[in-house]
Protein backbone atom coordinates (compact mmCIF):
# COMPACT_ATOMS: atom_id res chain seq x y z
CA UNK A 1 0.00 0.00 0.00
CA UNK A 2 2.95 2.40 0.84
CA UNK A 3 4.65 1.69 -2.73
CA UNK A 4 1.26 2.46 -4.30
CA UNK A 5 0.86 5.76 -2.73
CA UNK A 6 4.39 7.04 -3.58
CA UNK A 7 3.94 5.99 -7.00
CA UNK A 8 0.41 8.07 -7.02
CA UNK A 9 2.32 10.90 -5.55
CA UNK A 10 4.87 10.81 -8.61
CA UNK A 11 2.35 10.87 -10.91
CA UNK A 12 0.19 13.19 -9.82
CA UNK A 13 2.79 15.38 -9.76
CA UNK A 14 3.77 14.88 -13.46
CA UNK A 15 0.13 15.59 -14.04
CA UNK A 16 0.36 19.00 -12.63
CA UNK A 17 3.14 20.18 -14.98
CA UNK A 18 4.62 23.18 -13.55
CA UNK A 19 5.61 20.41 -10.96
CA UNK A 20 7.88 18.37 -12.57
CA UNK A 21 11.59 18.27 -11.50
CA UNK A 22 12.38 19.60 -15.38
CA UNK A 23 15.77 20.80 -16.49
CA UNK A 24 16.22 23.04 -19.96
CA UNK A 25 19.04 21.13 -22.14
CA UNK A 26 19.95 22.31 -25.46
CA UNK A 27 16.91 23.70 -25.77
CA UNK A 28 14.29 21.03 -24.57
CA UNK A 29 12.70 20.59 -21.10
CA UNK A 30 13.90 17.26 -19.98
CA UNK A 31 12.79 15.66 -16.35
CA UNK A 32 15.00 14.26 -13.67
CA UNK A 33 13.48 10.73 -13.43
CA UNK A 34 15.03 7.78 -12.92
CA UNK A 35 14.33 4.55 -15.31
CA UNK A 36 12.35 2.55 -12.50
CA UNK A 37 10.37 6.27 -12.20
CA UNK A 38 9.23 6.46 -15.55
CA UNK A 39 8.18 3.00 -15.78
CA UNK A 40 6.17 3.88 -12.17
CA UNK A 41 5.00 7.35 -14.18
CA UNK A 42 3.11 4.77 -17.13
CA UNK A 43 1.96 2.00 -15.24
CA UNK A 44 -0.28 5.04 -13.16
CA UNK A 45 -0.97 6.22 -16.30
CA UNK A 46 -2.21 3.55 -17.55
CA UNK A 47 -4.22 2.30 -13.69
CA UNK A 48 -5.63 5.51 -13.75
CA UNK A 49 -6.60 6.47 -17.43
CA UNK A 50 -4.60 9.23 -17.42
CA UNK A 51 -3.51 10.39 -20.75
CA UNK A 52 0.64 10.90 -20.82
CA UNK A 53 2.37 11.59 -24.10
CA UNK A 54 5.91 10.07 -23.22
CA UNK A 55 8.71 12.04 -25.63
CA UNK A 56 12.12 9.87 -25.55
CA UNK A 57 14.90 12.74 -27.26
CA UNK A 58 18.20 11.47 -28.19
CA UNK A 59 21.13 13.33 -30.45
CA UNK A 60 18.75 13.04 -33.83
CA UNK A 61 15.72 14.31 -31.58
CA UNK A 62 18.07 17.69 -30.38
CA UNK A 63 19.59 18.17 -34.15
CA UNK A 64 15.76 17.64 -35.99
CA UNK A 65 14.25 20.24 -33.20
CA UNK A 66 16.74 23.05 -34.18
CA UNK A 67 15.49 23.19 -37.80
CA UNK A 68 11.61 21.85 -37.26
CA UNK A 69 9.33 24.24 -34.93
CA UNK A 70 6.74 21.72 -34.67
CA UNK A 71 8.87 19.19 -34.30
CA UNK A 72 9.98 21.02 -31.39
CA UNK A 73 6.71 21.65 -29.99
CA UNK A 74 6.31 18.33 -29.92
CA UNK A 75 8.54 18.00 -27.17
CA UNK A 76 7.95 21.05 -25.09
CA UNK A 77 4.16 19.73 -25.22
CA UNK A 78 4.65 16.15 -23.87
CA UNK A 79 3.73 15.13 -20.66
CA UNK A 80 7.12 12.99 -20.13
CA UNK A 81 10.13 13.90 -21.22
CA UNK A 82 13.24 11.39 -20.73
CA UNK A 83 17.21 11.73 -21.79
CA UNK A 84 17.31 8.37 -24.34
CA UNK A 85 21.00 9.02 -25.51
CA UNK A 86 24.36 9.33 -23.30
CA UNK A 87 25.41 12.42 -25.81
CA UNK A 88 22.55 14.06 -23.92
CA UNK A 89 24.06 12.67 -20.43
CA UNK A 90 27.08 13.76 -20.74
CA UNK A 91 26.23 17.19 -21.75
CA UNK A 92 24.02 17.17 -18.68
CA UNK A 93 26.93 16.13 -16.75
CA UNK A 94 29.10 18.71 -18.18
CA UNK A 95 26.55 22.23 -17.23
CA UNK A 96 26.13 20.82 -14.09
CA UNK A 97 22.71 19.60 -14.86
CA UNK A 98 21.70 16.33 -12.63
CA UNK A 99 20.47 13.83 -15.01
CA UNK A 100 22.33 10.85 -13.96
CA UNK A 101 21.13 7.74 -16.25
CA UNK A 102 20.19 7.50 -19.62
CA UNK A 103 15.93 7.03 -19.63
CA UNK A 104 15.85 4.80 -23.19
CA UNK A 105 12.95 4.43 -24.31
CA UNK A 106 13.59 0.61 -25.65
CA UNK A 107 14.71 -0.10 -22.12
CA UNK A 108 11.40 1.59 -20.81
CA UNK A 109 9.37 -0.80 -22.76
CA UNK A 110 11.57 -4.07 -22.54
CA UNK A 111 11.05 -3.77 -18.73
CA UNK A 112 7.68 -2.76 -18.83
CA UNK A 113 6.89 -6.20 -21.08
CA UNK A 114 8.81 -8.19 -18.49
CA UNK A 115 7.49 -6.62 -15.53
CA UNK A 116 4.17 -9.47 -14.38
CA UNK A 117 1.24 -7.97 -13.64
CA UNK A 118 -2.44 -9.05 -12.95
CA UNK A 119 -3.91 -7.36 -16.10
CA UNK A 120 -1.45 -7.26 -18.76
CA UNK A 121 -0.99 -3.93 -20.34
CA UNK A 122 -2.43 -3.65 -24.05
CA UNK A 123 -0.37 -2.83 -26.63
CA UNK A 124 -1.12 -1.41 -30.46
CA UNK A 125 1.80 -0.74 -32.49
CA UNK A 126 1.30 1.46 -35.25
CA UNK A 127 3.92 2.09 -37.95
CA UNK A 128 7.16 0.32 -39.39
CA UNK A 129 8.35 -1.02 -42.11
CA UNK A 130 6.42 -3.94 -44.16
CA UNK A 131 5.43 -6.51 -41.65
CA UNK A 132 7.13 -5.34 -38.92
CA UNK A 133 4.12 -4.11 -37.10
CA UNK A 134 2.55 -7.35 -37.14
CA UNK A 135 5.56 -9.36 -36.67
CA UNK A 136 6.36 -7.61 -32.76
CA UNK A 137 2.79 -7.88 -32.04
CA UNK A 138 3.07 -11.75 -32.41
CA UNK A 139 6.42 -11.99 -30.77
CA UNK A 140 5.14 -9.80 -27.77
CA UNK A 141 2.14 -12.44 -26.96
CA UNK A 142 4.35 -15.31 -27.38
CA UNK A 143 6.77 -14.09 -25.07
CA UNK A 144 6.09 -11.06 -22.75
CA UNK A 145 4.69 -11.86 -19.11
CA UNK A 146 3.70 -8.15 -18.57
CA UNK A 147 1.98 -6.92 -22.09
CA UNK A 148 -0.14 -8.32 -24.94
CA UNK A 149 -0.65 -7.02 -28.51
CA UNK A 150 -4.26 -5.95 -28.73
CA UNK A 151 -3.53 -4.70 -32.41
CA UNK A 152 -0.66 -3.78 -35.50
CA UNK A 153 -1.37 -1.16 -38.30
CA UNK A 154 1.19 -0.33 -41.03
CA UNK A 155 -0.83 2.96 -42.62
CA UNK A 156 2.03 2.89 -45.63
CA UNK A 157 4.05 5.90 -46.61
CA UNK A 158 1.37 8.23 -46.83
CA UNK A 159 1.06 11.67 -45.40
CA UNK A 160 0.08 12.41 -41.89
CA UNK A 161 -3.36 13.96 -42.78
CA UNK A 162 -3.95 10.92 -44.75
CA UNK A 163 -2.53 8.15 -41.49
CA UNK A 164 -4.80 10.44 -39.41
CA UNK A 165 -8.31 9.34 -41.62
CA UNK A 166 -11.04 8.31 -39.36
CA UNK A 167 -10.99 5.17 -39.91
CA UNK A 168 -7.49 4.57 -38.72
CA UNK A 169 -8.43 6.42 -35.73
CA UNK A 170 -11.23 4.18 -35.18
CA UNK A 171 -9.41 1.17 -35.55
CA UNK A 172 -7.12 1.93 -32.78
CA UNK A 173 -9.75 2.91 -30.67
CA UNK A 174 -11.52 -0.09 -31.36
CA UNK A 175 -8.75 -2.28 -30.33
CA UNK A 176 -8.85 -0.07 -26.57
CA UNK A 177 -4.73 -0.36 -26.17
CA UNK A 178 -2.98 0.91 -22.84
CA UNK A 179 -0.34 1.75 -25.18
CA UNK A 180 0.27 3.08 -28.79
CA UNK A 181 3.56 2.27 -30.28
CA UNK A 182 4.20 4.90 -32.77
CA UNK A 183 6.83 4.38 -35.30
CA UNK A 184 6.86 6.01 -38.61
CA UNK A 185 10.12 8.17 -38.41
CA UNK A 186 10.86 10.60 -35.39
CA UNK A 187 9.34 13.85 -37.30
CA UNK A 188 5.95 12.41 -39.06
CA UNK A 189 5.37 10.42 -35.80
CA UNK A 190 5.50 13.16 -33.30
CA UNK A 191 3.39 15.35 -35.62
CA UNK A 192 0.63 12.58 -35.93
CA UNK A 193 0.84 11.81 -31.97
CA UNK A 194 0.20 16.06 -31.45
CA UNK A 195 -2.46 16.15 -34.44
CA UNK A 196 -4.21 12.88 -33.01
CA UNK A 197 -3.50 12.73 -29.36
CA UNK A 198 -6.79 14.22 -28.40
CA UNK A 199 -9.08 11.91 -30.55
CA UNK A 200 -7.12 8.69 -29.51
CA UNK A 201 -8.30 7.02 -26.35
CA UNK A 202 -5.19 5.73 -25.05
CA UNK A 203 -3.48 6.07 -21.90
CA UNK A 204 0.21 6.45 -22.86
CA UNK A 205 1.68 7.33 -26.66
CA UNK A 206 5.01 7.40 -27.86
CA UNK A 207 6.79 7.41 -30.96
CA UNK A 208 9.36 4.58 -30.12
CA UNK A 209 10.16 3.54 -34.12
CA UNK A 210 13.25 1.44 -32.89
CA UNK A 211 11.02 -0.75 -30.86
CA UNK A 212 9.12 -1.96 -33.39
CA UNK A 213 11.91 -3.64 -35.07
CA UNK A 214 14.03 -4.82 -31.82
CA UNK A 215 10.36 -6.81 -30.28
CA UNK A 216 9.98 -7.87 -34.48
CA UNK A 217 13.53 -9.30 -34.26
CA UNK A 218 14.18 -7.33 -37.19
CA UNK A 219 17.08 -5.39 -35.36
CA UNK A 220 19.39 -6.84 -32.54
CA UNK A 221 19.77 -4.16 -29.69
CA UNK A 222 23.22 -3.48 -28.42
CA UNK A 223 24.82 -4.92 -25.71
CA UNK A 224 24.47 -3.22 -22.39
CA UNK A 225 28.42 -2.09 -22.04
CA UNK A 226 27.75 -0.49 -25.60
CA UNK A 227 24.76 1.05 -24.78
CA UNK A 228 26.42 2.48 -21.52
CA UNK A 229 29.81 3.42 -23.57
CA UNK A 230 27.36 5.46 -25.68
CA UNK A 231 28.06 3.38 -29.05
CA UNK A 232 25.06 1.81 -29.42
CA UNK A 233 25.34 4.00 -32.55
CA UNK A 234 28.14 1.76 -34.33
CA UNK A 235 25.65 -1.49 -33.54
CA UNK A 236 22.81 0.08 -35.40
CA UNK A 237 25.17 1.15 -38.47
CA UNK A 238 26.53 -2.52 -38.15
CA UNK A 239 23.22 -4.24 -38.63
CA UNK A 240 21.63 -1.09 -40.83
CA UNK A 241 23.86 0.59 -42.80
CA UNK A 242 21.86 3.31 -43.86
CA UNK A 243 22.14 4.92 -40.84
CA UNK A 244 25.50 6.29 -41.50
CA UNK A 245 24.33 9.63 -42.83
CA UNK A 246 22.03 10.52 -40.22
CA UNK A 247 24.32 9.54 -37.27
CA UNK A 248 27.28 11.79 -39.42
CA UNK A 249 24.98 14.55 -39.81
CA UNK A 250 24.06 14.39 -36.49
CA UNK A 251 27.25 14.00 -35.24
CA UNK A 252 28.54 17.44 -37.21
CA UNK A 253 25.22 19.17 -35.50
CA UNK A 254 26.72 18.05 -31.97
CA UNK A 255 29.78 19.57 -32.20
CA UNK A 256 28.64 22.26 -33.66
CA UNK A 257 26.67 23.46 -30.10
CA UNK A 258 29.31 21.68 -28.26
CA UNK A 259 31.39 24.59 -29.51
CA UNK A 260 28.55 27.69 -29.69
CA UNK A 261 26.62 26.28 -27.16
CA UNK A 262 27.83 24.17 -24.34
CA UNK A 263 31.44 24.97 -23.96
CA UNK A 264 30.51 28.84 -23.48
CA UNK A 265 27.69 28.25 -21.16
CA UNK A 266 29.72 26.21 -18.86
CA UNK A 267 32.16 29.11 -18.71
CA UNK A 268 29.28 31.54 -18.53
CA UNK A 269 27.20 30.35 -15.85
CA UNK A 270 30.46 29.23 -13.88
CA UNK A 271 31.36 33.01 -13.66
CA UNK A 272 27.70 34.13 -12.98
CA UNK A 273 27.01 31.62 -10.54
CA UNK A 274 29.38 32.71 -8.37
CA UNK A 275 27.95 36.33 -8.57
CA UNK A 276 24.16 34.63 -8.31
CA UNK A 277 23.70 35.58 -4.50
CA UNK A 278 20.77 37.76 -4.54
CA UNK A 279 17.75 35.32 -3.40
CA UNK A 280 15.04 34.95 -5.56
CA UNK A 281 11.54 37.19 -5.01
CA UNK A 282 8.31 36.53 -6.88
CA UNK A 283 5.08 38.89 -7.03
CA UNK A 284 2.44 38.38 -8.82
CA UNK A 285 -0.10 41.14 -10.02
CA UNK A 286 -3.04 40.61 -11.03
CA UNK A 287 -4.37 43.20 -13.60
CA UNK A 288 -7.96 41.28 -14.55
CA UNK A 289 -8.04 38.22 -11.95
CA UNK A 290 -8.21 34.87 -13.68
CA UNK A 291 -6.96 36.66 -17.43
CA UNK A 292 -4.08 39.17 -17.17
CA UNK A 293 -1.38 37.99 -14.48
CA UNK A 294 1.90 39.45 -14.37
CA UNK A 295 4.89 37.78 -13.02
CA UNK A 296 7.67 39.91 -11.79
CA UNK A 297 10.63 38.39 -10.90
CA UNK A 298 13.88 39.45 -9.10
CA UNK A 299 17.41 38.48 -7.85
CA UNK A 300 18.54 34.59 -8.98
CA UNK A 301 16.31 31.75 -10.51
CA UNK A 302 18.43 28.86 -9.52
CA UNK A 303 17.55 25.35 -8.11
CA UNK A 304 18.46 26.32 -4.52
CA UNK A 305 14.81 28.53 -5.12
CA UNK A 306 13.46 26.27 -7.32
CA UNK A 307 10.46 24.99 -5.14
CA UNK A 308 9.14 28.94 -4.99
CA UNK A 309 8.85 29.33 -9.07
CA UNK A 310 7.36 25.81 -8.99
CA UNK A 311 4.81 27.08 -6.26
CA UNK A 312 3.95 30.15 -7.93
CA UNK A 313 3.13 28.83 -11.69
CA UNK A 314 1.46 25.99 -9.61
CA UNK A 315 -0.61 29.22 -8.11
CA UNK A 316 -0.82 30.78 -11.46
CA UNK A 317 -2.22 28.21 -13.12
CA UNK A 318 -4.88 27.02 -10.42
CA UNK A 319 -6.80 30.37 -10.42
CA UNK A 320 -6.21 30.94 -14.32
CA UNK A 321 -9.56 30.78 -16.27
CA UNK A 322 -9.90 30.03 -20.13
CA UNK A 323 -7.14 31.96 -22.35
CA UNK A 324 -5.22 33.74 -19.84
CA UNK A 325 -2.56 36.56 -20.84
CA UNK A 326 0.80 35.50 -18.77
CA UNK A 327 3.73 38.62 -18.98
CA UNK A 328 6.97 37.81 -17.12
CA UNK A 329 8.70 41.01 -15.82
CA UNK A 330 12.61 39.86 -16.13
CA UNK A 331 13.59 43.70 -15.40
CA UNK A 332 14.80 42.74 -12.01
CA UNK A 333 16.38 39.50 -12.55
CA UNK A 334 20.04 38.93 -12.41
CA UNK A 335 20.51 34.98 -12.92
CA UNK A 336 18.59 32.56 -13.71
CA UNK A 337 19.52 28.17 -14.80
CA UNK A 338 18.35 25.64 -16.11
CA UNK A 339 15.98 24.49 -13.84
CA UNK A 340 14.18 27.55 -13.44
CA UNK A 341 14.30 28.14 -17.58
CA UNK A 342 12.84 24.44 -17.57
CA UNK A 343 10.27 25.54 -14.85
CA UNK A 344 9.41 28.76 -17.50
CA UNK A 345 8.86 26.30 -20.41
CA UNK A 346 6.27 24.14 -18.95
CA UNK A 347 4.40 27.21 -17.77
CA UNK A 348 4.28 28.66 -21.49
CA UNK A 349 3.16 25.22 -22.64
CA UNK A 350 0.40 25.17 -20.17
CA UNK A 351 -0.61 28.77 -21.08
CA UNK A 352 -0.61 28.13 -24.96
CA UNK A 353 -2.21 24.84 -24.47
CA UNK A 354 -5.29 26.53 -22.46
CA UNK A 355 -5.57 29.06 -25.43
CA UNK A 356 -3.60 31.57 -23.90
CA UNK A 357 -1.18 34.06 -24.06
CA UNK A 358 2.73 34.11 -22.51
CA UNK A 359 5.32 37.02 -22.95
CA UNK A 360 8.81 37.17 -20.72
CA UNK A 361 10.28 41.03 -21.29
CA UNK A 362 12.75 43.24 -19.52
CA UNK A 363 15.38 40.56 -19.55
CA UNK A 364 18.67 41.87 -19.55
CA UNK A 365 21.69 41.30 -21.57
CA UNK A 366 23.42 38.52 -19.47
CA UNK A 367 19.69 36.93 -18.93
CA UNK A 368 18.96 37.39 -22.87
CA UNK A 369 22.42 35.60 -23.16
CA UNK A 370 21.70 32.90 -21.03
CA UNK A 371 18.85 32.13 -22.28
CA UNK A 372 20.25 32.02 -26.25
CA UNK A 373 23.43 29.35 -24.97
CA UNK A 374 20.50 27.45 -23.20
CA UNK A 375 18.43 27.13 -26.26
CA UNK A 376 15.35 28.79 -24.95
CA UNK A 377 15.48 31.98 -25.97
CA UNK A 378 13.34 32.09 -28.91
CA UNK A 379 10.85 29.65 -27.39
CA UNK A 380 10.63 32.29 -24.25
CA UNK A 381 10.74 35.15 -25.82
CA UNK A 382 8.34 34.91 -28.96
CA UNK A 383 4.71 36.21 -28.30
Amino acid sequence: MQRMHAEERLFTSYTKKTNRPCWSLLGLPFDQVEPDQAVDIIDQAIKTKRKCFLSTPNLNFIVQSKSDESFYESVIYSDLVVADGMPVIWTAKLLGIPLQSRVAGSSLFETLQNKRRDKPISVFFFGGQGTAAQQAADNLNRNSVGMIACGALNPGMGTVESMSDKAIIDQINAAEPDFLVVALGAKKGQEWIMKNREELNVSVISHLGAVVNFVGDNVQRAPLHWQKMGLEWVWRIVQEPLLWKRYLVDGLWFLRLMITRVFPLATYQKILGKQASQPLSIKIVNDIPGSNIELVLSGSATIENGRLMKSSCRKILDQLEASPNISINCSKLDYIDSSALGTLMLLKANIKRRGGEFGLFGSSPRVNRLMRLHGVGEFLLEQ
